[in-house]
């Protein structure tokens, strides 16, 4: 049901899980952890299972929010549980201890942050990564705790592996406009795939961030995971969360 993050789990005060598909309640085709905003079945089976992630941490102190694939950053001091949303964003910052801050994937790139007296979820797609939401995510919980870049530690989650993700020009084009054309493979066949943690990774390294987990697992190969590109619109949601225990 959960997967952590040595790094992170290495700090005292601190909670932190990145789920799994596994050990919930929901119905097919989502069976049966998923924790998606909507199409989980009931509220009453959605609340079960951020219950079962989150334990032993209130649901309502969890703040979620809708994800549009941009840069907006939220700064939060309350959750409002896992049926609403805190408004449209792609990254959540808290300071405040007791406040449980999460992202939904389904292939994209969850990346949890780290730093003293203060933490950020953010959710990374290929728009996300190129954008690259990264930046604005990390300067504002630095700008909130009031720490360096270097005093932060990140953990890149379970998302869509390097074999499994083909993409366009447009993507290639966005991550060579960046310099991470060390992302891009190309095949002998014409086809081009591209590694989203490791974009991710490198570019945590260029604004500062020097301790970074990947724990890898590509969600498209293993079925312990969701996947959008594998299994549809219909798939179920994975979630990473971070908080400060008060």
């Amino acid at each position: 049901m959960r997967l952590l993050s040595p790094l992170l789990s290495e700090l005292p005060g601190l909670v932190h899980a990145f789920s799994t598909r596994e050990g919930g309640v929901s119905p097919p085709p989502q069976e049966s952890l998923s924790l998606a905003l909507r199409g989980a079945g009931t509220q009453e089976q959605v609340q079960e299972n951020w219950r079962r992630f989150l334990a032993p941490h209130s649901t309502e102190a969890l703040a979620i929010c809708d994800q549009v694939h941009g840069t907006e950053v939220l700064v939060v001091d309350q959750g409002q549980g896992p049926l609403r949303t805190v408004g449209e964003a792609d990254a959540l910052v808290t300071t405040t201890p007791g406040v449980w801050i999460a992202v939904r994937t389904a292939d994209c790139v969850p990346i949890l942050l780290a730093a003293p007296g203060g933490v950020a979820a953010v959710h990374a797609g290929w728009r996300g990564t190129v954008a690259p939401i990264i930046g604005p995510a990390l300067e504002r919980l630095c700008a909130e705790t009031g720490c360096a870049p270097s005093e932060v530690r990140a953990a890149i989650g379970p998302c869509i592996g390097l074999e499994a993700y083909e993409v366009g020009k447009e993507v290639v084009d966005a991550l060579e406009n960046l310099d991470l054309q060390v992302c891009v493979q190309r095949s002998p066949s014409g086809r081009t795939r591209v590694d989203l943690a490791r974009a991710n990774r490198l570019l945590l390294h260029r604004f500062g961030v020097q301790r970074v987990d990947v724990l890898g697992g590509c969600t498209h190969s293993d079925a312990r995971f969701y996947s959008h590109r594998r299994d549809g619109a219909e798939t179920g949601r994975l979630a990473s969360f971070v908080g400060l225990l008060p």
